[in-house]
């Protein structure tokens, strides 16, 4: 027994350093001479051979070791396959991870029951495959262990599922699928009660309303096409390893891949064209854009234009238009601009547009807002609160909608929500009185009630077309609530959402009821207005158009419903205009600082222009006729241009000067940073850009008689080299005054979203 446990130390020791080399050879010959090999452990995180070559990738070498375990006659080949390194990951764990088809296939097929071997995270194979978005791994998986089987994999010892993690990481084509295969994952909740449409609710970025896309980014958005999301029927395993070999190893260089999407455009927008001339075979429209069909799922109601995806020009414009964005992109392509901004921008639209995609799916199967009832304990007489009850995980993971369960109560089997699989494991919240305080049990009840419903959430987060589908298919989630009695409505006016909360405008709803809600702490809509939360959500620069938008969105609520709407005061006494001004102390502070230091920097330059200008409009290029006292060049047109511009340059530039005066001056009150101060410097700015170009101008045209006869030519190539570094100013300046225009003209604020560049 001794020599035998020194040849396995010594084989160990062999095993790891030829691994560590590379020498996969020499290891499929251990595991062929000695069957020991397959099950120990070489490296200090507890790793066999057979993890190292999945780690490194050895597809080839996996196969054959897992062919040597597989024909061994000593030994069991799945206690060999199954060996788990100290995280409790088998080499079947790693591979799924990776998302390596042919070797997932390749170890799964020795025994289906390896995909359900748990991690000491309680992370099976299959489930590995959803967290790190591997479309391909999760389908050959799933072929290999069954729907039925599969069911009991598809969960983690916190509650989260596969479609939790799929609607997490961005995964919407996986999402897509795990939902049509297992639906009754829709309705399960993890440890914190959220459903998967509690998770997608919370992600703005992953909708077009959340997403902020520049000029030319928008065109390039509307010129890609994107497929909509099909379910995909089982694969068998050849067919699946054969088409992942082929994604992975193109059939083309890598360097021929612009002429290859070049080639994918002309044959996407011919299959448009095609489509659009023929009426009966297109008839779908945009997902993206957040118009659900009114007619599904409700008879005899007509559709919208405005959901049917029409644009804003004539259907039979619709070739030519298609045409344009093919020529547009086409040139972006082949002239090399922004290829890869382009890939980036379609990962973007197919996440627009599959987000919705899963969304409606996930409302299709969701039961969140029915009734079922036993006639045992009657829902109604369980929960008179005015609040809308949180989900809450009790056996098997079901939906429930109190907490009763925390007070050892009995809940009515009629209150859940779906059934699971008999196989899942219970996820109960054990609560034991012996070990349980009362503060504690006061503690875990407020944790939950502080939850919300997914419309709550994504009012909140300005999620429109989430709110807009689930007020078509349940129009009685607009009485949802939270712990702090807040509706959609007071959600959205909190959180500075103009698009939901216009939205809730133009829908038909119960006005009387939803818009003159209170909160509990006596807050209506233009109290929340008023107050300024810890951030700053207006997707604009600067304290003091910060400030501005602020007292824009407040007027805009006051003004959108009749004054009787709202009440006076709230618990505390204070009405929204005392809130305004008590939570808007630093922000005003912030924008007078921040008007002053661009009203003193603008006004040195204008001072400096005015001066220069003055100086300039009182020299006469060529000097005077003796006789007659007129300018000597007053019949060339470069004088003329001269005259002019010098005196447009001293006007507005002691105009400019003026306005950056006054705004020095100012008081700063609250009301001017609504209209007066920011006029004031629109008005200062354009007088400066228009001095700034004036005065080039002026010198340009006096200067040109200088160089008229020898560098005629030449001239104005100087000129406009010479005046580049004295542009660089105004050029600096243009956002600020585009963003003044903006603020200027909007009648409503635009909300910011923090998303990830393009």
């Amino acid at each position: 027994m001794e020599t035998s446990s020194l040849e396995l130390e010594s084989m160990k020791k062999y095993l790891f350093k030829i691994a560590m080399k590379g020498d996969w050879e020499q290891v499929v010959k251990i595991y062929e001479l000695d069957h020991r090999a397959h099950s120990v452990k070489i490296t200090r995180s507890g790793d066999t051979a057979l993890h190292v070559a999945v780690s490194d990738c050895q597809e080839d070498i996996v196969e054959r070791l897992v062919e040597l375990i597989k024909s061994s006659k000593q030994g069991n080949p799945r206690e060999a396959l199954a060996v788990e390194n100290e995280r409790g990951n088998t080499a079947l764990h790693l591979a799924a991870s990776m998302g390596n088809v042919k070797m997932c296939s390749c170890i799964a097929s020795v025994d289906p029951s390896l995909v359900g071997v748990f991690n000491n995270d309680r992370e099976s194979p299959l489930f590995l495959t959803a967290l790190r978005g591997q479309k391909e791994a999760f389908l050959c998986l799933h072929h290999i262990c069954g729907p039925d089987q599969g069911s009991s994999y598809c969960r983690r010892k916190d509650g989260e599922t596969i479609l939790h993690c799929a609607i997490a990481g961005d995964y919407f084509d996986l999402a897509f699928q795990i939902i049509h295969l297992y639906e009754e994952l829709v309705n399960l909740v993890n440890e914190r009660g959220f459903t998967p449409l509690h998770i997608l609710a919370s992600k703005p970025a992953a909708f077009k309303s959340g997403s902020n896309l520049g000029r030319w980014n928008s065109i390039i958005y509307h010129c890609i096409f994107v497929d909509d999301l099909k379910t995909e029927a089982p694969y068998h395993r050849p067919s699946l390893i054969k088409r992942f070999e082929d994604e992975k190893d193109p059939s083309h260089p890598e360097n021929y891949q612009t002429c290859i999407n070049f080639l994918r455009l002309l044959r996407n927008a011919f299959q448009t064209v095609t489509l659009k001339s023929n009426p009966k075979q297109h008839n779908t429209s945009d997902a993206e854009e957040g118009k659900a069909t009114h007619n599904e799922g409700k008879k005899g109601k007509k559709s919208t234009p405005e959901t049917e995806g029409h644009h804003i020009y004539p259907s039979n414009y619709t070739t030519l238009i298609d045409f344009v964005k093919l020529v547009y992109k086409s040139m972006l392509i082949v002239l090399g601009l922004g290829s890869t901004a382009i890939i980036k921008i379609r990962q973007k639209k197919e996440k627009h547009k599959w987000s919705v995609q899963v969304m409606n799916k996930l409302l299709q199967h969701t039961s969140m807002y029915e009734y079922e009832d036993t006639g045992a304990s009657p829902q109604a007489l369980h929960h008179k609160d005015d609040e809308t009850k949180p989900y809450e995980i009790i056996d098997g993971g079901h939906v429930t909608f109190g907490a009763d369960f925390l007070f050892d109560k009995p809940t009515p089997s009629s209150t859940s929500i779906a059934d699971s699989s008999k196989s899942t494991d219970n996820y109960k919240i054990d609560r034991e009185k012996n070990s349980t305080t009362e503060g504690e049990l006061e503690r875990e009840t407020a944790e939950i009630e502080k939850k919300e419903t997914a419309i709550l959430i994504a009012a909140k987060n300005g999620v429109t077309e989430m709110v807009e589908k689930i007020l078509e298919l349940f129009p009685v989630a607009v009485h949802d609530m939270n712990a702090d009695k807040k509706n959609i409505v007071l959600l959205a006016v909190e959180h500075r959402q103009p698009h939901v909360y216009r939205l809730l405008l133009k829908r038909n709803i119960l006005k009387d009821t939803v818009f003159r809600k209170l909160d509990k702490n006596g807050n209506s809509a233009l109290h929340l207005a008023a107050i300024l939360g810890g951030y700053k959500p207006w997707l604009i620069p600067g304290a003091a158009l910060q400030m501005q938008w602020e007292i824009k969105w407040f007027e805009f609520v006051k003004n959108s419903m009749p004054p009787h709407y709202f009440v006076r005061y709230n618990n505390d006494r204070k009405t929204p205009k005392e809130l305004f001004s008590e939570t808007h102390k630093d922000l005003v502070k912030a924008g007078g600082e921040w008007l002053t230091n661009t009203s003193e920097s603008c006004s040195v330059v204008a001072a400096l222009i005015a001066t220069v200008a003055f100086a300039t409009s009182t020299t006469v290029p060529g000097g005077n006729i003796e006789e007659t006292g007129r300018p000597a060049l007053e019949n060339q047109p470069a004088f003329k241009v001269f005259a002019v511009s010098s005196l447009i340059a001293l006007c507005f530039s002691v105009t400019s000067v003026v306005m950056f005066l006054a705004i020095l001056t100012s008081r700063y009150q609250e009301n001017d940073f609504g209209k007066d101060l920011p006029r004031k410097l629109l008005i200062g700015l354009t007088s400066l850009f228009v001095s700034i170009a004036s005065m080039l101008l002026s010198f340009c045209a006096g200067h040109f008689f200088v160089l008229k006869d020898e560098l005629q030519y030449a001239a104005f190539p100087v000129y406009a080299i010479t005046c580049l570094p004295v542009s660089f100013f105004a050029i600096a300046q243009f956002p600020l005054y585009f963003d003044l225009i903006w603020a200027a003209y909007k009648k409503v604020p635009q909300r910011s979203y923090k998303t990830a560049p393009l």
